[in-house]
């Protein structure tokens, strides 16, 4: 089949979205697959400069092909005349389109296109129909979701949910939508690195229990409530230390608040401040951790918690992180409501047992392997693009 994935940027500065669509596309081509990424040269919406890639030609990737065009105009909503164009040439060349995010110009337009061309789609929205972020803006998102989403939802073939408590709870401006369910993949790791290094690269102690959080550093992910919590448990005698691994390229003063947060309290001279990690330094930190942490208000999926017990790392989570039911059922992890004191006591268990910290990360690498490799999940999904 020719497969068209529509995406507004494939920067690693927007996070997960970017990540994932390379890791599917890849899988994809894997599996005997034509697949073109179209995409924006975005690189931020805080005035860093675009992408360094060549416009409008094929780049050779994984197996795969990309086309990147520019932004222009309203590079602040990663809009593309020039992508529009390009598809509206070139629809019928594909079998079918996978469009990843809604409330986004470039592909809301790219979606009616694809109607009007006659071209099979799906849309994954990227936790975007959530009614948690949906709130949003909610004036705005109610006109512009039942005026311009809800026909091209009803148009769709199929909305790619990646959890059912992500496609329970999300709204779809009465489309009458067929809510499919695939969860996101990551890559097995297929080595074991000297990770030793990581230590002295940042002057990590060694022996003492390492709690690793690896996201974005937004307000969603929960730092309000696990900053705190932390701070209690070495009130209370506990013995860890703390790696924050991630940056916010897109809110600089939100990342800056929680630095500082760290840094004044009793947390800094137990806590390691990474910045962004990536290669090697992400596979040792993931591999090194002894827990790993995210406590968000919502994720529609929670990208990062995959990759984490994929390294065989045990995970603590909201139960917010709409997988938490099958890091649950496969004691992966553990799992806290959305406050403080929940936390805390969830934190305290977690660090009771070495062993039970080791198990919990067999699960994990156990759920992995069934639930969350590539190859399944492109499997999966090329079932669906031939049923269009």
């Amino acid at each position: 089949m020719k497969i068209l994935q529509i995406i507004p940027s494939i920067s690693l500065v927007y996070g997960g979205p970017s990540q994932m669509i390379l890791g599917l596309c890849g899988a994809l081509a894997r599996e005997g697959q034509d697949v073109t990424i179209i995409t924006t040269n975005a690189n931020g919406d805080q005035g860093q400069a675009p992408l360094d890639v060549p416009l409008q030609c094929i780049v050779e990737e994984d197996g795969y092909k990309v086309i990147y065009f520019n932004c222009s105009p309203f590079r602040r909503y990663k809009f593309s005349v020039d992508l529009l164009r390009w598809l509206w040439a070139h629809c019928g060349d594909y079998d079918v389109a996978h469009i990843h995010a809604l409330f986004s110009p470039v592909t809301t337009m790219a979606a009616s296109i694809c109607r009007q061309k006659g071209l099979p789609y799906i849309l994954r929205p990227l936790g975007t129909l959530d009614p948690k972020d949906l709130q949003k803006k909610r004036g705005l998102k109610k006109i512009y979701g039942n005026l311009l989403e809800k026909p091209n939802l009803r148009g769709s073939f199929g909305v790619h949910f990646t959890s059912q408590q992500e496609a329970d709870v999300s709204e779809d401006f009465g489309a009458g939508i067929n809510r499919l369910i695939v969860p996101l993949g990551v890559e097995i790791p297929d080595r074991t690195i000297d990770d030793n290094f990581i230590y002295d690269r940042y002057n990590i102690p060694r022996g003492k229990p390492l709690l690793l959080f690896m996201s974005r550093i937004e307000p969603k992910k929960g730092l309000q409530f696990l900053i705190p919590a932390l701070q209690r448990l070495l009130n209370q005698g506990y013995d860890f230390h703390f790696v924050l691994a991630g940056a916010n390229p897109q809110d600089r003063s939100y990342e800056a608040q929680i630095k500082a947060q760290i840094t004044s309290s009793n947390l800094s001279d137990c806590t390691t401040i990474t910045g962004f990690v990536t290669g090697d330094d992400k596979e040792a930190l993931l591999q090194k951790a002894d827990l790993f942490l995210l406590l968000s208000f919502y994720e529609n999926f929670g990208i990062a918690v995959v990759e984490a017990i994929a390294f065989s790392t045990p995970v603590l989570i909201s139960d917010q992180v709409y997988i938490y039911q099958e890091i649950e059922k496969a004691k992966a992890g553990w799992i806290c409501n959305l406050n403080e004191d929940d936390l805390v006591k969830q934190l305290m268990i977690a660090l009771e047992s070495d062993e039970e910290r080791q198990q919990r990360g067999l699960n994990g690498l156990n759920l992995v392997k069934q639930n969350y490799s590539w190859s399944a999940i492109a499997r999966q999904l090329i079932e669906i693009y031939k049923k269009n």
